[in-house]
This record gives C-alpha cells, structure tokens and sequence, in this order.
C-alpha cells in the first residue's frame, strides 16, 4: 500500500450512506459547554493521528496531514457539519453537546468503534476531571501526556499476515437482503427516516443469560438480532445472514491499533434453526464467531483487503480512483458477501471511576438493522437503527427479550445526524 489504510475508505461514494459514526455519552449533569471545549482540546493531543486535515497529491490520492487547529464544539443545532470542512477547521472529527449528552463525530475511514473509544474516554476523563476538580481513578483510560502504545500509529503490513491458507471458509447460503426498506429509506419521503433506539440492560442479568446458554455477548446479541427478524420478515426468505466485524489487529502484532482494517463474520441461519433452543444457538453461533476469528480465516480476507488497496494505489487521478474503489468494493462490490443485518460489539473497557458519571454510551453508524453492542460498568447498551420510519422491529426484539425474560429500558427514536466528508477534489 502507499498510502495509510486510514484513506482509503475517503475514495467511496456518501451520495446515499455516510462512512462516519456519532458516538453519544449521556452524562449525569448537565454538560458545561466550556469545559467541554477546553477538555477536547486537552485531550486530542494524546491522538495524534485523529488531528489530520486531507490533501490530494499529484497522483490522486489522499494524504493525511498534521492539524494544530481546534477541535470544533457545537450546540446541537439539528444539522450535521460536514468533516474535513472549514467549519469544523478541516478536522476528521468534531464534538456536539445538548442537555446532558455529549455526540463525538468522526471518520469511519480512520478509525472503528474500537479505535474510536480510547479517545472517546480521554475526552470524557478530562471533562469530568476539570469540571469537577478531581482526579478520577482511571488507570484504563489513556492521559493527554501519556506515550502512545506499542503499535498504537503502525501502518499493518501484507508481510504481518500468515502466510497459511484459511483453515475454514464459510459458505453462503444466500440469505435475504433488505433491498426493499434500503431503496424506501433513499428514496420514499414518507417512510425515510434514519433514526436509532438505544436498549440498556443491567450487565449481570445479559452475562448470566449468556452463560447459561454457551453464548458470549456477542453470539447472544447476534441471536437475538435474528430472532427479531424471523418475527417480522416474511416466510419466502428463507435464510437470514448475520455479519460480524472481527478487529483482527491484536493477531498481527498491533494490539493497540487504532486502524479500522476488519475481517468479517458470516452466520446463515435457516429459518428453522431460529426455533431452536438458545443453548444449541448459542453454542452453533458462538462456535462459527470462534472459527472464522482464527488468524488464518482473517488473515485470507485481509489479503484481499490490501489486493483491493493496491488496486486503488494503481489508478492514475481521483476520478479514476473513486471509479475503481466503487466498482470492487469488497463490501458491497461486485462479488460481495450477502447478509441481512450485522451486529457488531466493540468490547469491554475499563472506565473507572469515570463510569459513576455517565448515563450511556452508544456509537450511532450508517445502516438499516446496523447494530452496535457497547458496555459501560455494570450496564450494556445496544443500538438498533432504521433507515425508514417504523416500530416493527422494535415490537419485533421487545418480544424477543421478553421472551427470554430479560429487563431492558428502550428509548427513542432518536434522529442519527450523521456528518459526511467534504473532501478536496
């Protein structure tokens, strides 16, 4: 690759779909608008790579630069401002607040959910420290001053990979795709709406169900995505495929890599496996999470990965660049894996202290049926996004904890306001 991984997702279309998250943290105060300026400015020092503003060079492609500007903090206004803008001071990210609740919006291109959160909870760490004049104890979250970790900023390299071929490759079995409430969600005034609910579940009672059924968080969350599903889609669509983002970084000896560079979890459940028991699902689930996490399954898809950026580094000129990344787009190009929905869970962190003054914390991405699992002390979150304006699927998953016997608390919708690029051309 020539370029860093964290630009080649800039070369893709947001004519429909935006490649940025809006990553929400609902305090238990009010937010202090100063405080929170002078905090995100702190602590956007510790990540350097996240102050970047975009450049094209003369062969096309985009570099990141260094950029000392401010990182922008606004009211909620009801209107996204675009990345890389003047407005936001040509920054990949910038920091809303209203109420008690504080939006970070940044580039799905240079980083996850994962790579974002550390960030996430520096910003939050100094706010809490300068507002209330103490010095939470916090050992997990990274301090402005601190060094960067080993490997935090390292470029991933084709020669990190393993070099054996996959020991498993998971067949498709053609599941549905949700063409139809995507095209409404583009194109229908009446029904387009791009919101999200945000579930909360007290930790202990999702980690005992879990446990009792051979499933982890994330097999159980997968599970109930699915089972939602078969509740409200038709009878005619006769499988529904789960995908997975798994951060394979930790495998190739970057374990505190900030870069967005995923392989991808593919689960086909025929209608009638969704009637099993949830101990034979969530065992069947957890076991394929298990199998295409091993390094060699992941390390084939990252190889394709690079192929396809190595693709787009061949290109002579932008135009030509953004022609090719659309066109073999591994994702949703020509040849792309099919699925219905995906569920993805970011991992557990240790907020400290600074978990006793926070409400939730949820990461807000593009999509329809999209879903983001995040953990917080004892609670954990769970994201459930629409691109049309109905409430069947949320009747649809109620049933489905309530059939488990689950307590949950479910709020929204909520609009998503999710910022695109303005990048040069």
């Amino acid at each position: 690759m020539k370029y860093s991984v964290d630009t080649y997702r800039l070369y893709l279309s947001e004519k429909h779909f935006h490649y940025t998250m809006r990553i929400r943290v609902t305090m238990k105060d009010e937010i202090d608008p100063d405080i929170l300026r002078i905090s995100v400015n702190e602590a956007i020092v510790r990540y350097p790579y996240f102050a970047r503003k975009v450049t094209v060079d003369n062969e096309g492609g985009f570099l990141l630069e260094p950029n000392n500007k401010d990182i922008m903090v606004f009211p909620v206004d009801g209107r996204a401002k675009d990345l890389c803008s003047r407005e936001v001071n040509g920054h990949f990210c910038y920091v809303e607040y209203e109420g008690r609740t504080i939006y970070f919006n940044i580039s799905h291109s240079i980083c996850g959910g994962k790579g974002a959160q550390p960030w996430v909870m520096t910003n939050v760490y100094q706010y809490v420290k300068n507002k209330y004049n103490i010095e939470p104890d916090a050992p997990g979250i990274r301090k402005p001053g601190d060094k960067l970790l080993e490997g935090e900023d390292v470029e991933p390299a084709l020669d990190m990979l393993p070099d054996d071929g996959p020991l498993f490759e998971p067949e498709s079995k053609n599941p549905f795709m949700m063409y139809g409430d995507y095209i409404n969600g583009m194109i229908n005034p009446f029904v387009r709406e791009a919101s999200y609910r945000l579930y909360t579940f007290r930790q202990e009672d999702i980690v005992r169900f879990a446990k009792a059924n051979d499933a982890s968080i994330q097999s159980f969350f997968t599970v109930a995505t699915a089972k939602m599903l078969d509740k409200v889609l038709p009878a005619k669509h006769k499988v529904i495929g789960a995908k997975i983002a798994h951060n394979p970084t930790e495998e190739i000896g970057l374990t505190y890599s900030h870069k967005d560079l995923l392989s991808q979890i593919y689960i086909d459940y025929d209608r009638d496996m969704l009637k099993w028991d949830m101990d034979k699902l969530g065992t069947m689930t957890r076991g394929q999470i298990l199998l295409q996490k091993d390094p060699t399954v992941s390390g084939h898809q990252l190889r394709r990965i690079f192929a396809y950026y190595d693709g787009i580094d061949n290109e002579s000129g932008l135009k030509a660049k953004k022609k090719y990344a659309a066109k073999n787009n591994y994702g949703t190009g020509k040849g792309a894996r099919k699925n219905t929905f995906i569920c993805n869970y970011s991992g557990h962190a240790d907020w400290g202290e600074i978990a006793d003054y926070v409400e939730d914390y949820t990461i807000i991405v593009e999509g329809h049926i999209v879903c983001e699992v995040t953990s917080l002390g004892d609670k954990i979150f769970f994201m459930l996004p629409q691109v049309i304006r109905t409430g069947k699927y949320a009747e649809a998953l109620n049933e489905v904890f309530n059939e488990m016997s689950i307590p949950f608390d479910v709020r929204g919708p909520f609009p998503k306001l999710l910022p695109r690029h303005r990048l040069p051309s």
